[in-house]
C-alpha cells in the first residue's frame, strides 16, 4: 500500500470516535441514583474510549486511549462491594493505580478489581481475601474467626450466590432455596452479617487493600484477566494460565478443595511441561463412552473467565474447559458435581468455541460459526432458551431472534447475559430487575432481546453484576 493509502486510513481511524455506553444499576451515576432502563452515553470529559471492562457490584470500568482504568458509580457504603473494591467516583475518573503503564484489560469480582498493563504486570485491590498478600481473615479478635464464617460476615456475595429459586437440590448442598431450617438460621447469619459490613469504615485495614503488584514467576507476562466472586484468574502470553483466592468449589482447576490459595499457581489445562514429572490433571480432557480420559485438544489456552464459584478456559484448538461450583450445571458436563479440574465440555468437542463468559450460576460460550451455547442455572431466563429449566449440557440458542445472527461477542452479569453479533447488533436476556438489558423497563426476558442503539456501530460488550456497558464507534 502506497503513503498516501496509508494516511487515509489513518484518518478514517481518526474520525471514528469511540463511545461508551450504560445501562442497568450503577447508583451514583444518575443524580436520581435510579436504575437507567436504557442505553446512555457515558460522558468522561477529556478522555476517549479505548475498551469496556464491565466492572462489579455497583461501579463500572472501562479503559481510555491513553491506558487510564476508568471507573465510575457509586461513592456510598451501602454495600460492602464499594468499600473493599475502592472508591469509585460518581462521574467517570481514572482510578489510583501505583503505575504509568497502560492498562490493556481489567476485570472486577463482587468485592475485588484487577488489572494487566502493556508490560505484562498484574495489579489488584479489593477485599484481602482476594489479594495473593497473604492470609487475611478479618479481625482475630472476632470469635469464630474461620474463613468461612469472616466471609460471610463481612460481605453480602452470599445473599447473591443462594438462589431464590433453585432448580437442583442436594442434602448436603444446604441451597435450595425451599425455606429449610438450615437456609434460615443461614439468611440471619447473613443478614446481621451485612449490617456489621455496611457499618465498617472504609479504612478498616482488615477488610481492604490498595492496589498492589502481583508476584509472579520471573519472566511471565499477563495478557487478559478475569475476576469471580472470591477468585480470580490471569493469563499469560504464552497460554498458562494462573489463578489465586478462594477454591472451595475447585474453581482454581488444582485438584482439591483448596480454601485459600493466597499465591498465584499455575493451573493445569493443557501445558505439558506442568504435568510431565507427575500424574497429569489436565489429561483429564473428558470421557470417552468406553470412560476412558482423552488429552484436551491444544497446546495453550487463549480465553478465560470467572463465574462467581466456577471458572472456563478455551484452548488454541477452540475446546472448552470447565472446573469449580457444578450444582446448577454451570461447567455444562451433564451433572451437578463439582469439577475440581479443568476438564472438557465433551458434548462442545468438534465445535470450535471462539468465547466464552460466566454468571453467578451460568456460562455462555459463541462457537466461531457464530452459535451461542448456554448451560447453567436459569432462575431468571439468563440462559436465553426460552424457559426457566436449567441446563446441565450446552443447549444451542435457537431463537427466532438469533436467525442469521453471527455472535462474535459475549460477556455475562450475575444473572444476566450479552451478545454483539458481527453486523453490530446487540442482544441482551435474563434477569432485569434494574435494567441491565437495556430494553427500557425491568421484565426479565428468557429470549435473546435485540437492543437498540442509534447512530453508532456496537463493537464489545461487558457486563457488570447489575449492570451493562457496550464499546461503540460512531459511523465515519
Amino acid at each position: 500500500m502506497n503513503g498516501e493509502g496509508k494516511e487515509v486510513m489513518k484518518m478514517e481511524e481518526m474520525v471514528k470516535e469511540k463511545l461508551v455506553f450504560m445501562w442497568g444499576y450503577l447508583p451514583g451515576a444518575l443524580p436520581q441514583r435510579s436504575p437507567i432502563l436504557s442505553p446512555v452515553v457515558v460522558r468522561a470529559d477529556g478522555y476517549s474510549w479505548k475498551d469496556v471492562c464491565g466492572g462489579g457490584c455497583g461501579f463500572a470500568m472501562a479503559i481510555s486511549e491513553s491506558g487510564k482504568l476508568i471507573t465510575w458509580g457509586s461513592t456510598d457504603d451501602l454495600g460492602q462491594s464499594y468499600v473493599t473494591s475502592g472508591k469509585h467516583g460518581e462521574i467517570p475518573e481514572p482510578f489510583p493505580l501505583p503505575t504509568e503503564a497502560s492498562i490493556m484489560k481489567a476485570a472486577a469480582g463482587w468485592a475485588h478489581c484487577i488489572a494487566a498493563t502493556d508490560t505484562g504486570e498484574v495489579y489488584t485491590w479489593g477485599w484481602k481475601e482476594c489479594i495473593p498478600s497473604g492470609k487475611v481473615f478479618g479481625d482475630p479478635s472476632v470469635a469464630g474467626g474461620t474463613e468461612k464464617d469472616v466471609f460471610e460476615r463481612h460481605s453480602p456475595f452470599l445473599t447473591e450466590q443462594v438462589s431464590p429459586r433453585s432448580q437442583s437440590s442436594r442434602s448436603t448442598g444446604g441451597i435450595d432455596g425451599r425455606g429449610s431450617g438450615d437456609e434460615s438460621t443461614k439468611r440471619r447469619r447473613i443478614s446481621s452479617a451485612k449490617q456489621s459490613a455496611e457499618s465498617s469504615s472504609s479504612g478498616d485495614e482488615t477488610l481492604s487493600a490498595l492496589p498492589c503488584l502481583v508476584t509472579l514467576n520471573p519472566g511471565v507476562r499477563i495478557t487478559t484477566v478475569a475476576a469471580g466472586g472470591r477468585h480470580t484468574l490471569a493469563l499469560s502470553d504464552i497460554g498458562q494460565v494462573w489463578g489465586w483466592g478462594y477454591g472451595g468449589e475447585g474453581q482454581l482447576g488444582l485438584g482439591s478443595r483448596i480454601r485459600m490459595v493466597s499465591s498465584p499457581h499455575p493451573v493445569p489445562c493443557v501445558d505439558p511441561s506442568y504435568g510431565k514429572d507427575r500424574p497429569a490433571p489436565f489429561s483429564r480432557g473428558g470421557m470417552t463412552s468406553e470412560g476412558h480420559g482423552f488429552r484436551v485438544p491444544g497446546s495453550y489456552v487463549k480465553g478465560i473467565a470467572c463465574g462467581g464459584r466456577h471458572s472456563a478456559v478455551i484452548t488454541d484448538a477452540g475446546a472448552l474447559l470447565t472446573f469449580g461450583w457444578g450444582l446448577y450445571g454451570q461447567c455444562g458436563q451433564g451433572s451437578t458435581d463439582d469439577e475440581l479440574s479443568p476438564i472438557c465440555v465433551s458434548p462442545l468437542l468438534g465445535i470450535r468455541i471462539a468465547g466464552v463468559a460466566a454468571g453467578l450460576w451460568h456460562t455462555i460460550c459463541v462457537s466461531a460459526d457464530g452459535d451461542v451455547y448456554a448451560f447453567g442455572g436459569n432462575q431468571f431466563g439468563q440462559l436465553g432458551t426460552g424457559s426457566d429449566q436449567a441446563e446441565t449440557t450446552p443447549r444451542l440458542l435457537d431463537a427466532p431472534s438469533l436467525e442469521d445472527i453471527h455472535a462474535k461477542v459475549v460477556s455475562c452479569g450475575a444473572r444476566h447475559s450479552a451478545i454483539v453479533a458481527e453486523d453490530g447488533k446487540v442482544f441482551c436476556w435474563g434477569w432485569n430487575k434494574y435494567g441491565q438489558l437495556g430494553l427500557g423497563d425491568v421484565i426479565d426476558r428468557n429470549i435473546p432481546s435485540p437492543v437498540t442503539i442509534e447512530g453508532c456501530i456496537p463493537r464489545n460488550v461487558a457486563c457488570g453484576w447489575w449492570h451493562t456497558l457496550l464499546l461503540a464507534e460512531s459511523p465515519p
